[in-house]
């Protein structure tokens, strides 16, 4: 049966107004909690980039539902883009055994909360010593300030905390309205003047100058 026409004095829904671009955006349902441990998701990948490589493994949290070979594609082809790290003379190499360099984990909301830190309310991921867990919180809703590209964001999170995994630092909008560097903390916000309150009083406190510079979202080292 066809459906009936929306009458015409129907309002429209309302669009969500979000109280900080660091909020939750809303979506689909995530999962909240793990058991705290992780497993390996089968799979390797020849070296991507020149010169001595560095191993990594794709993991999933255990109680974690999710298509676990679809994120670790995902993952996969992130670091193996040219955009992305491999063209800053890492080269970076997918393995399922022994001891890799670091390892890229899906994560619970409570477990990445719980690694990451929740001082600053806000669902982040983070690297901590050799892990990198990407909250699957953000992994299911991306960022406010991606718009709904939620792709994009994806490849910003995996991007950024294995930019940290090599060595990287936060870095702030360096020109208003150019795309924001990928170590830029883009799950709170592309504003420099954003982020600086966010984390006003924090440990990641005076990182970010308070100057109105305001960025455009992007994923990628080096965009081209």
């Amino acid at each position: 049966m066809a459906a009936e026409p929306m009458a015409a004095d129907s309002d429209p829904e309302p669009q969500r107004v979000y109280e900080r671009s660091s909020d939750l955006p809303d979506g689909g349902p995530f999962p909240e909690r793990g058991n705290g441990t992780w497993h390996v998701v089968p799979g390797t990948f020849a070296q991507a980039g020149s010169g001595a490589a560095l191993s990594y493994t794709v993991e999933v949290e255990d109680g974690v539902q999710v298509d676990e070979h679809a994120f670790a594609g995902f993952v996969q082809q992130t670091l193996a883009d040219p955009r992305g790290w491999i063209s800053a003379g890492f080269a970076l190499r997918r393995v399922d055994s022994g001891v890799p360099d670091f390892r890229v984990r899906l994560t619970s909301q409570a477990t990445a909360r719980d690694r990451c830190g929740f001082q600053i309310p806000v669902d982040v991921s983070c690297r901590d010593g050799g892990a990198v867990d990407l909250s699957a919180a953000r992994w299911a809703r991306g960022a406010v300030a991606y718009l709904g590209d939620l792709d994009g964001y994806r490849r910003y999170v995996v991007n950024h905390e294995v930019g940290h995994a090599l060595g990287q630092g936060h870095v702030p909008c360096a020109e208003h309205g150019a795309p924001a560097p990928v170590m830029m903390q883009q799950t709170f916000s592309t504003s420099n003047d954003e982020i600086n309150l966010i984390t006003a009083g924090s440990a990641q406190g005076g990182v970010v100058p308070n100057d109105g510079k305001v960025c455009a979202p992007n994923p990628w080292p080096f965009p081209g």
